[in-house]
């Protein structure tokens, strides 16, 4: 059975193609998507060439992470029901493409154990649940809440949202004064406005490598600074500024399958709000301009593609 995809093909290469599904295995779930998202992190790599070299890295790739769809067929051994609504995070199911992430396509192939239930409430908000179990795990990275999130993309507002929904009320730096609007239950600021020097974590969904020099000069002693962005470059900073601080830094990775339950939960207890983040779609027929929209316009926080439009 074929599947319209996006493909890189190469750097800077964006094509939409009919893919053949890899053979099918015996516990894999056949799920026909609705919406994918456009990551500006590690898929804007992808595209510009600058991913560091990563396993399954290569082209042609499909890209993505963020889908949400249907179940068109379950198979004999799935406890999944056909049309049930789920999170795909990606598969690998593709015969002519490698697949990294390999959500953005019209029909997906993978083991059921991969994918996740959708809550009813949420509608194409659903493609932010892989970000909001990121963002998640970074805030529990720490052995305290995070009191200074640096950046105020969807990341950043997805954990300062979680932060708060776990009673915390963090300040947020943004230096693009287009994003510092609509927080909700926390402030954020111009990072040349603050003069707070007793935080006790800092949490970075920046991605800028040298942001450690700016931050330690705000950092308590024995202070903690979690690094959740994805940094193409060598992260460095001074070290004299660090030891008068006995800094302490922490690298947060990928999400687990117990932040995505605890992120689940804390929907369900309408303690967590997706809403307002997604702010741009497309058809996946006008992919390349919905890459350069999603990766150059400071107004878009995440572009979605409406594969309902195929």
């Amino acid at each position: 059975m074929p599947s319209t995809a996006i493909v890189f093909s190469e750097p800077h290469a964006i094509a939409v193609r009919d893919l053949a599904l890899a053979d099918r295995q015996a516990d894999d779930v056949l799920v026909e998507i609705e919406a994918s998202g456009i990551s500006t992190g590690t898929e804007r790599l992808l595209w510009s060439g600058e991913m560091p070299p990563f396993p399954g890295m290569g082209y042609p790739l499909v890209p993505g992470y963020e889908a949400v769809g249907r179940v068109v067929d379950a198979g004999d051994r799935s406890v999944l029901q056909e049309g049930a609504r789920v999170f795909v995070p990606g598969s690998n199911g593709f015969r002519e493409a490698r697949g990294l992430f390999g959500a953005s396509a019209s029909m997906l192939q993978l083991p059921e154990t991969r994918l996740v239930s959708v809550p009813r409430k949420l509608e194409d908000e659903a493609v932010l649940l892989a970000l909001s179990a990121t963002a998640y795990h970074a805030v529990a990275a720490s052995d305290a809440l995070p009191e200074l999130v640096v950046g105020h993309g969807v990341l950043g507002r997805l954990a300062s949202r979680i932060v708060v929904a776990l009673g915390g009320k963090p300040c947020v730096w943004e230096t693009a004064e287009t994003r510092r609007s609509g927080a909700q239950g926390y402030e954020v600021i111009d990072p040349a406005m603050e003069d707070r020097r007793d935080y006790r974590s800092i949490l970075d969904v920046s991605g800028d490598a040298a942001i450690i020099d700016a931050l330690v000069p705000h950092l308590a002693r024995s202070g903690e600074i979690v690094l959740a962005g994805f940094y193409k470059e060598p992260v460095g900073f001074a070290f004299p500024p660090a030891f008068m601080r006995e800094a302490r830094f922490r690298i947060a990775a990928e999400w687990q399958p117990q932040d995505m339950a605890a992120v689940l939960e804390l929907i369900e207890q309408d303690r967590l709000d997706l809403g307002g983040l997604l702010t741009h779609t497309a058809r996946p027929v006008e992919a390349e301009a919905a890459y350069r929209t999603a990766f150059e316009d400071a107004d878009c926080l995440k572009m979605i593609l409406d594969w309902r439009a195929m």
